[in-house]
């Protein structure tokens, strides 16, 4: 028996089990796949120290209509999937709300602060293999519109004096000196000069998990057969073998239901689908940093495999088939700005987030039992965000003053209402 058993390696989980290890408790991390190959495997790959204000659920009019009529590139949902999304979604609604929203940012500034922090932490123990996956230049929030570009300008004024998140407006012409191969098109971008890029999602949460492993964790690949408790020690099977720990993390993402609904824990929880696919350039084309098409809603991102486009979200069942429609309306647009080449992977990867109404993560011991802990529900975040969860989830299973308050992170919010 171990002191904790983990059930999910995503970077939540390897991060989790990091910080528990170097705290002397033994660790067993449990997983159907390797590690970082899910919902941690695709993305934009940005650690978003900037990303104080989660995203909300738009309320301006012509974005709903877009959405509702199938218009938008940035958000689209599945019509047969809207009778189970929609209690969420109306609390998603209801949070974003301004003077709720500006709650939730309040509350979630000092976990976003964690970010850099902790990542640079396990990196540097990782070793050079992960701290070369990091670029450190910043990422570009691109606008079509001058009145896009100062509106964020206005924003970004005002996160700059709040939260201290440095940034620089660059016209059209500076941001053609910095992206000789964009085409046109761009009244400007907001450069955030706090954020790191990484160039490979899923080979850093390798690097962590290799980090791992050298601490004396255990990996056990399989799919464990929920959770129980008996007599203060919590345990699972894998393939007919049992694992117990005096503690429990569930760390499972989009597949936490299927282990907190036996133990009557029913969240509010939900997914936003995402995609991405990789492309070649032509004629030799570069891109040197992240870029976002705001007003139209998707990224492109120079990874080791190639351009990565990455799509907004899609509002539908975690399982349901796979929609070619965002991931067609963004490659079109981003061949607007951009010479993409030929795409380079046999079919788009589809992965989903994790998401909670109130867009703040669940962070911390579950209330109705003794040795259970969760960190789940970090919707566009979860990569930003592993490592510093691992670290609050640490401190907290092993008694010490956690870094920041996670009061408001706690699961006691969605209960008994």
């Amino acid at each position: 028996m171990d002191d904790v058993i983990i059930l999910g390696a995503g970077i939540v989980g390897v991060a989790t089990g990091i910080h528990l290890l170097r705290r002397g408790r033994s660790v067993t991390l449990i997983d159907k796949n390797q590690p970082g190959r899910e919902t941690s495997f695709g993305n934009a790959g940005i650690i978003q120290r900037e990303g104080v204000r989660p995203h909300p659920f738009p309320r301006d009019l012509a974005m709903l209509m877009q959405v509702g009529l199938h218009l938008s590139t940035a958000a689209r949902y599945e019509p047969l999937a809207l009778p189970r999304l929609a209690p969420a979604l109306l609390k998603y609604w209801w949070a974003s709300s301004p003077e709720s929203y500006k709650r939730v940012v309040q509350s979630y500034a000092p976990l976003i602060g964690r970010s850099i922090v902790t990542h640079a932490d396990l990196m540097a123990q990782a070793g050079p293999h992960a701290e070369a996956l990091v670029s450190k230049s910043g990422w570009l929030l691109a606008f079509r519109s001058d009145r896009g570009l100062r509106h964020e300008a206005e924003k970004a004024r005002e996160d700059a004096t709040q939260f201290g998140i440095a940034h620089r407006v660059v016209d059209w012409p500076e941001l053609k000196a910095m992206e000789p191969s964009l085409k046109g098109g761009l009244a400007g971008a907001i450069l955030w000069t706090d954020p790191w890029t990484v160039r490979d999602p899923g080979a850093l949460v390798g690097e962590y998990f290799k980090l791992f492993q050298r601490l004396g964790g255990t990996f056990v690949s399989g799919a464990a057969s929920g959770l129980s408790q008996d007599g203060g020690v919590w345990s699972t099977e894998v393939g007919g073998v049992r694992h117990s720990g005096r503690q429990a993390v569930i760390a499972l993402g989009p597949w936490a239901p299927e282990v907190l609904d036996k133990l009557g824990y029913r969240l509010p929880l939900f997914v936003k689908r995402g995609y991405h696919m990789h492309y070649g350039s032509e004629d030799g084309a570069k891109l040197n940093q992240l870029i976002l098409d705001a007003e139209v809603g998707y990224v492109l991102a120079p990874m080791a495999r190639g351009i990565r486009l990455t799509t907004g979200a899609e509002f539908a069942l975690r399982d349901a088939a796979p929609t070619p429609i965002q991931l067609g309306r963004a490659e079109r647009a981003a061949k607007e700005l951009f010479p993409l080449g030929e795409r380079l992977d046999p079919e788009p990867w589809k992965g989903a987030r994790p998401c909670t109404p109130d867009m703040m993560p669940i962070i911390g011991k579950a209330p109705r039992h003794e040795g259970l802990f969760v960190g789940i529900g970090h919707a566009h975040h979860g990569f930003t965000l592993g490592p510093a969860t691992g670290e609050l989830l640490a401190q907290t299973m092993t008694g010490e003053q956690p870094a920041i308050d996670v009061k408001p992170f706690g699961m006691e919010r969605f209960l008994g209402r």
